[in-house]
């Protein structure tokens, strides 16, 4: 029985005695993925402005220099953003930025329309005020010609959408696919009276969210991400052939 014991005490003292040095060896490569990330987001924050275009090559030389990084963080970034559709293979050449797909992009809003129904319903439900604001900035963006300006007013007013829905996942969910996306809106911005229509159906959707009349701002919200996919779709398809 003692002996039982002694073995008892010796298993417990072992599985604390390594436990310290485990915590510090988890404390230590902490820095490391940070780098990663922050070397993901600058490569997909220029590929989604399209600073890197469409079809450009990508070395880890180059990117590395640029970063004033190591290669090998660029390296992994490069194997994430591969994950995520955003770079491709291009044989010896390395990778190159992922070319712009009407499909691909058509089938991300089909995704997205759904998300972005489901948070107008549910903000409306909880009768949400959208920020005037918001709408108020967008409407003077769409007159002016800074295309950045358009895109940021875009995604901060379906920001304050899912953040109106009360539910965190649809964000989430939603902001994944935000760079795709942000790839093929410029074509479609530069059009003046696609811009306009844009603020005027965003209006419309924040009106019946403040109003509470949850199955209007659901059809309105699908029926804007649908016009917005096939513009873009339809730009692309057309861009393709000329």
């Amino acid at each position: 029985m003692r002996c039982r014991q002694l073995r008892r005490i010796r298993v417990l003292y072992t599985e604390y005695k390594f436990e310290p040095s485990l915590l510090v060896a988890l404390s230590q490569l902490a820095a490391e993925p940070d780098l990663v990330e922050r070397v993901y987001d600058a490569l997909l924050s220029s590929i989604a402005e399209g600073g890197l275009a469409p079809g450009a090559r990508l070395t880890q030389e180059e990117l590395a220099a640029q970063l004033n990084v190591s290669r090998q963080p660029v390296l992994q970034a490069l194997r994430l953003l591969k994950q995520d559709g955003f770079v491709v293979d291009a044989g010896k050449r390395g990778v190159m930025v992922t070319p712009i797909d009407a499909h691909a992009i058509a089938q991300v809003y089909q995704l997205r329309g759904a998300l972005d129904a489901l948070a107008a319903r549910l903000a409306a439900q909880r009768k949400v005020s959208i920020d005037a604001d918001l709408i108020a900035r967008g409407r003077k963006a769409a007159y002016g010609r800074a295309l950045e300006a358009m895109i940021k007013a875009d995604i901060a007013f379906h920001n304050a959408l899912y953040d109106a829905s009360g539910n965190p996942l649809i964000a989430q969910s939603a902001n994944r696919h935000w760079a795709h996306i942000r790839r093929a809106m410029g074509a479609v911005l530069q059009a003046a009276g696609l811009r306009e229509t844009v603020w005027d159906e965003h209006e419309a959707i924040a009106h019946a969210i403040r109003t509470g009349d949850a199955a209007k701002a659901e059809r309105l919200t699908r029926e804007h991400g649908e016009h917005a996919g096939r513009a873009i779709t339809q730009s692309l398809q057309r861009a393709a052939v000329a």
